[in-house]
């Protein structure tokens, strides 16, 4: 098994998949805080995560011979995807727009940090790699 394609490794590339999603969504919340009839949109990743944790293993699972076949019982957390969930329920300005400039800034920041936190992990894993392939000197 490559060491690369460890669960742990598959996730970590997921959840910088979801915070890059994240940050387009943001901006594009951002580029449109005064646009009337806008509504703002969110990535939803980590309540999805979470949920399939939550699930336990003791259910029954197939396995996949074949990354067009269907999933039997829970998805692996590695197949586990982003989604993008607009908020049509709100309005918070007189232009029936929803983005709030400040959330929206704030939300950024985070998700930043987040993102810079998971590549440090992942420049980790690729240090360990590297290191047991040249071995120590």
């Amino acid at each position: 098994m490559f060491p690369l394609s460890k669960p742990g490794v598959l996730l970590l590339e997921r959840s910088i998949d979801a915070s890059a999603s994240r940050q387009k969504v943001v901006t594009n919340n951002i580029a449109n805080v005064d646009t009337p009839y806008f509504k703002r949109s969110d990535v939803a990743f980590e309540e999805l995560l979470e949920k399939q944790m939550n699930t336990g293993g003791s259910t029954l699972s197939g396995v996949r011979t074949d990354p067009r076949h269907f999933y039997i019982g829970a998805k692996p957390l590695s197949a586990i995807s982003p989604e993008i969930r607009t908020d049509n329920q709100t309005a918070m300005n007189n232009n029936k727009n929803n983005v709030d400039i400040d959330y929206e800034m704030s939300l950024m920041a985070k998700n930043q940090l987040r993102y810079n936190t998971l590549i440090q992990q992942l420049n980790h894993e690729f240090q360990s790699v590297r290191t047991v392939i040249e071995g120590r000197r």
